[in-house]
């Protein structure tokens, strides 16, 4: 184990309790010291000790230990590093700590990605302008929700808007039922740290997610009181925000909280079954057992009480998680099956539509 821990010192960057007891199934060395994965690079590392960042590799073996669980390490990790007076400043990532949670989605090719580990709190930035999307806060709801994250869905650019956010703030509650916290803002106004303060005590650590040019560096910059996250302006014409941030990185807000900013992501796939799914909209699973029929799948039967009291946004969200989960776990057999099956559909209703033609 390690020689010294400064409890207080890491308690700032977010080591809770949970991970101490993490800790105790680490093998290290007695001069290891505790720290904090803050950024990932192609081949380096940053950390932080509670009091300064080092640059670090990843020892060989916990990189392979990592690639043969198909994981890697990610911003929000707690690591075990080392020092190698042959590599000067930098030091090693020797082991990994267990983490509590972390946010995992599908790529494009259907693999799990992990996108950060041991969160709080994820703020779900959406921009009160064309950026706003209820569907898609959907999918980050359940993304978070999976891992055992409390959201919070924060209303960005509420300025563009005559009454400040107001109108967009109650159509999120009416679509997900008054179930989560909504926080509309102008991220590039100081007022904004106080907005939040209920989330930004110190030693808790929150993800921001969203769409490219969201707004979420520009929130981060005014939460942390730095320009720390490059961000550009406004396009005209469409009030989308251009796409700065390309890589996940953790930031020490002014409030003493961590905050990780991130990239937007295209194409965000949840990784859930269908009963994990059920779980996280819980407000859809919770009136099925009132619906006339046992099996009732809440699209076009009578006696349904589920149509008749959630938005018809919020039920469409979760019919489409639920046929591409269904999707995922398909075999490469299953999934040939069904293209043909699609495929002689096709066909058959061309077949009908030239025999109507004559």
């Amino acid at each position: 184990m390690f020689d010294t821990i400064d409890f207080q010192a890491l308690r700032r960057i977010g080591l809770s309790q949970a991970l101490v007891a993490q800790m105790f199934n680490l093998q290290t060395e007695p001069a290891d010291r505790l720290m904090r994965v803050t950024e990932v690079q192609r081949d380096r590392l940053r950390l932080h000790d509670g009091e300064a960042e080092h640059v670090a590799q990843v020892w060989p073996t916990l990189r392979i230990a990592l690639q043969m669980q198909g994981e890697s390490l990610v911003v929000g990790d707690w690591v075990a590093a080392r020092r190698d007076d042959s590599l000067g400043d930098v030091c090693w990532a020797a082991a990994r700590v267990p983490p509590v949670n972390h946010l995992v989605r599908r790529d494009s090719s259907g693999l799990r990605q992990v996108l950060v580990s041991n969160v709080d709190t994820a703020l779900l930035v959406m921009g009160c302008g064309q950026d706003f999307n209820l569907r898609r806060l959907d999918r980050y709801l359940a993304l978070v929700r999976l891992a055992g994250v409390a959201p919070v869905v924060v209303l960005s650019k509420a300025d563009l808007l005559m009454d400040g956010g107001a109108s967009r703030a109650e159509a999120v509650r009416r679509h997900l039922s008054g179930q989560v916290d909504v926080v509309a803002l102008n991220g590039q106004e100081a007022a904004s740290a106080q907005a939040l303060s209920p989330w930004l005590a110190e030693g808790q650590t929150l993800v921001l997610l969203g769409s490219s040019g969201a707004g979420k560096s520009t929130l981060t910059n005014t939460l942390t009181g730095l320009a720390a996250q490059a961000t550009g302006g406004v396009r005209g014409g469409d009030e989308h925000g251009r796409h700065t941030t390309t890589t996940r990185s953790m930031h020490r807000c002014a409030s003493g909280a961590c905050i990780i900013d991130t990239p937007g992501l295209r194409g965000l796939q949840v990784d859930a079954d269908e009963a994990q799914l059920d779980a996280v909209f819980d407000d859809i699973s919770s009136l099925a057992p009132m619906c006339r029929f046992r099996d009732c799948h809440h699209e076009d039967e009578p006696g349904c009480a589920v149509r008749s009291r959630v938005p018809a946004g919020r039920l469409l969200s979760y019919h489409k998680l639920q046929r591409e989960a269904q999707r995922h776990e398909m075999t490469v057999l299953d999934r040939q099956r069904q293209a043909a099956e699609w495929k002689a559909r096709g066909r058959f209703a061309k077949a009908v539509s030239r025999a109507k033609r004559g």
